[in-house]
């Protein structure tokens, strides 16, 4: 089957986008503006998957002959479904939580063909493991304002890095796209996966 003509990422995130131009895609960024707020939150799986759809939704609508991807993360800790943090105080209070102990973050994933107005939904979790810090590293922490940007007040391929101790899974899902999974989603809908790399066989 011939790819569409666009693959687009209906995502905001820098670290969703660096995944998958470092996995060979370049896709075109449009930002849904969905209202994250909006939705009641299920169980944290569904929730990630209701947000993914949503956005992806929102976008393809618009756009003709295209492959949309959209994608939201929450972390699942002790029973609740942490988004982005609302301010430094309360990345301080996570942060007191989660060190020492381990969540799991749970990515959405929706996949829309519109131009066969086919679409899939996928969700993915990876088990992670924070370490023991001290007040200081926390507050050195959020005071640099990453902790705020991102589902689970914390990343992998950041400044978070030195913070987790270790993950169960896969771990370009905790920095927000599962990549392997994706390729299957494309493989589900029909499509070549190593077909959208970008020429010269994905290295420009």
């Amino acid at each position: 089957m011939g790819a569409p003509t666009r693959l687009i990422l209906a995502s905001a995130s820098p670290a969703r986008l660096a995944t998958l131009r470092a996995a060979g895609l370049d896709p075109e960024v449009i930002v849904s503006g969905v209202d994250e707020d909006e939705v009641e939150v299920f169980e944290p799986a569904e929730y990630a998957l209701k947000l993914a759809q949503l956005k992806a939704v929102a976008v393809a609508a618009d756009q003709p002959r295209a492959l949309v991807i959209g994608c939201d993360s929450v972390l699942e800790f002790e029973g609740e479904v942490l988004g982005k943090p609302d301010d430094a105080a309360d990345a301080t209070e996570r942060w007191q939580r989660m060190r020492g102990k381990a969540g799991v973050l749970h990515t959405g994933h929706c996949l829309i063909d519109t131009h066969r107005e086919v679409w899939l939904g996928r969700s993915a979790a990876t088990q992670v493991r924070f370490a023991h810090l001290d007040d200081d590293e926390i507050d050195a922490y959020v005071a640099t304002g990453e902790p705020l940007r991102v589902a689970g007040a914390f990343t992998l391929d950041g400044l978070g890095g030195a913070y987790v101790s270790g993950i169960t899974g896969d771990p370009h899902n905790v920095v927000g796209i599962s990549v392997p999974l994706l390729r299957l989603m494309f493989d589900e809908l029909g499509f070549v996966w190593h077909e959208f790399w970008r020429p010269a066989n994905g290295h420009s």
